[in-house]
């Protein structure tokens, strides 16, 4: 043991990446409908890690792995809020308010009660809010504050505790009151409410996330054309509803080009696409049914298209699915990271992520209509997230005084900032600043692991004298600081907007950022309906709640 802890007290890199695979191991254990995930795992393994053995990791490493995350957050984030930003979602963040104006009351409570220093109420308010930038932005906002060094190093390792205290509460607290205990309040069968707000929305039957459809939606077929000779393809086509296309037409050995004018003959052979449903009369429509073959054959191409409504005022996905006609399919909406549900009545709006499925030429024209594909080759503009970071930086160094109080937006709010920025300026610029989705995952994954396994290794020492000092009164402030703001919220939701349960209590989950929350609630529905207002609040939420660290710190420090 001893030449372990020597090693890991000369080579911190290696106790660093220990953390994050220990701690990703822990967090993918799973209790009931809990587990930690990787954030809090690695948190707590390098608590306990930097309790073994004082590790020191250099300062700035921890400030590069924030900023990182920060900025992906804000860059992610920047066309959902900015779009959020209307009468129709703004309502939707009354339930971000609720939490703000919670988590500080509480916090302010706590402070008097306990007499909480900056850096334990700072991480109590993360904690209890589940949102780990906040620990990022107050840990900044501290080492701005007139005090001796070592000081501040104590007070910024108690954030860290905190933060991992309150956490556990919050995160147990969060997953049970929306998916048990709110129903239970509310005298309603959550299926039952959220599948009869799917068939509202136009929706039937879905699939699980992990499941793939044994008969799948969008399906080709190839016919012997019998019973059509003589008609126009655009005939045809709105014989069969106008959800069929024609991709391909096999004559006597030969292709031919598609167009509506072409009249179909006896004999000629023709490979349909399009929904299941659709397809269903076809056969009897067309001629009997064939095996295609290699001629007559054809590939389907997939974009991933965001959507940029500088002139398409589409407002739901059946308004989208009318103007594109019968010859792309949406196959495919994602927003702030989440699949939502395909159905005609679904809200879209700009910074959504469509997969569309047609034809190459169909694609080229239909694309630039709605906004701008995503390059599959091109993974990252790093000129252009580089500078980003930069610029945060520099936001993050003004200081303006408020009495003996410096307010500055520090690493944290500067990188946010430029993020949410750079993020909305793309959406409208799409040749530069490429971020695909899945590098943007990876940087935000492991910016925000790294800096909270830096954060936990320097809170090992002090979090022993934490626990000691305050006792029990932290969990029970980290089971407030969830429940009441999520108490709060239902009321509003339920008895004052009369929004149906789902959308309830997919806002309240979104409210705190809760990606365990959303999910408990989305296994208990049974479908996808609470997303649809998860996403709004989840935007709004992740703007603001990391702004409360330094409010946090500001309002511990006045006081006290």
């Amino acid at each position: 043991m001893h030449a372990i802890k020597t090693f890991l007290q000369d080579t911190p890199e290696a106790a660093l990446f220990l953390c994050l695979a220990l701690g990703y191991a822990i967090g993918k254990i799973r209790i009931w409908k809990l587990s930690l995930g990787g954030v809090a795992g690695t948190l707590i393994v390098a608590i306990f890690v930097g309790m073994a053995g004082h590790i020191t990791v250099n300062e700035q490493v921890k400030n590069i792995a924030f900023a990182l995350f920060i900025f992906t957050l804000g860059y992610i984030s920047g066309p959902t809020f900015f779009a959020s930003l209307n009468r129709k979602s703004l309502k939707y963040g009354t339930f971000t308010l609720i939490e703000v104006a919670g988590v500080l009351a509480i916090t302010a409570a706590a402070t008097l009660v306990m007499q909480l220093d900056p850096g334990t109420a700072a991480g109590l308010l993360a904690g209890g809010a589940t949102e780990s930038a906040a620990v990022g932005t107050a840990t900044d906002a501290i080492a701005r504050l007139d005090r001796p060094a070592q000081e501040i190093s104590e007070l910024q390792a108690n954030v860290g505790t905190a933060y991992s205290i309150s956490y556990i509460c919050g995160l147990i607290v969060v997953v049970l009151l929306s998916s048990q205990i709110f129903p239970l309040i509310m005298r309603i069968n959550l299926r039952e409410e959220a599948d009869k707000l799917w068939r509202q929305l136009g929706g039937g039957s879905e699939d699980a996330e992990d499941q793939v459809a044994a008969a799948p939606d969008l399906i080709g077929r190839a016919f012997q054309v019998r019973r059509v000779a003589g008609r126009t393809v655009a005939a045809l086509t709105a014989d069969l509803g106008g959800h069929l296309t024609i991709e391909r037409i096999l004559r006597g050995g030969k292709v031919i080009a598609v167009t509506d004018t072409v009249v179909l003959r006896a004999g000629d052979q023709v490979l349909v696409v399009g929904p299941r449903a659709a397809m269903v009369p076809a056969e009897d429509a067309i001629g009997p049914e064939i095996v295609p073959g290699k001629d007559l054959e054809t590939t389907l191409e997939i974009d991933q298209v965001v959507l940029d409504h500088r002139q398409d005022k589409s407002s739901t996905l059946g308004d989208l699915e009318q103007k594109l006609g019968n010859r792309l399919y949406v196959t495919g909406v994602v927003r702030a990271d989440k699949e939502l549900p395909l159905r005609p009545s679904m809200p879209v709006q700009r910074g959504d992520t469509l997969r569309l499925t047609g034809a190459k030429n169909d694609l080229a024209e239909a694309v630039p209509g709605l906004g701008y594909r995503l390059d599959p080759g091109v993974k990252a503009d790093v000129i252009y997230i580089a500078l980003g970071v930069a610029l945060g930086f520099m936001i993050g160094k003004i200081v303006v005084p408020a009495g003996n109080i410096p307010m500055t937006l520090g690493t944290g709010g500067g990188c946010l900032l430029t993020g949410l920025l750079f993020g909305w300026f793309r959406s409208r610029n799409p040749k530069i600043g490429q971020y695909a989705p899945a590098a943007a995952d990876v940087i935000k994954t492991l910016g925000l692991s790294v800096f909270i396994a830096v954060v936990g290794l320097t809170s090992g020492p002090q979090a022993v004298e934490l626990v000691r000092k305050f006792g029990w009164g932290l969990p029970i402030a980290g089971v407030l600081m969830t429940a009441v703001p999520a108490c709060v919220s239902l009321l509003v939701a339920w008895k004052f907007m009369k929004l149906p349960a789902p959308l309830a209590l997919g806002a309240i989950t979104g409210q705190q950022c809760s990606t365990p929350g959303i999910t408990a609630v989305q296994q208990v529905a049974g479908n996808a309906t609470p997303l649809m207002s998860y996403t709004i609040v989840y935007a709004l939420s992740n703007v603001a709640l990391p702004l409360l660290g330094p409010i946090a710190v500001a309002m511990t420090e006045a006081l006290s």
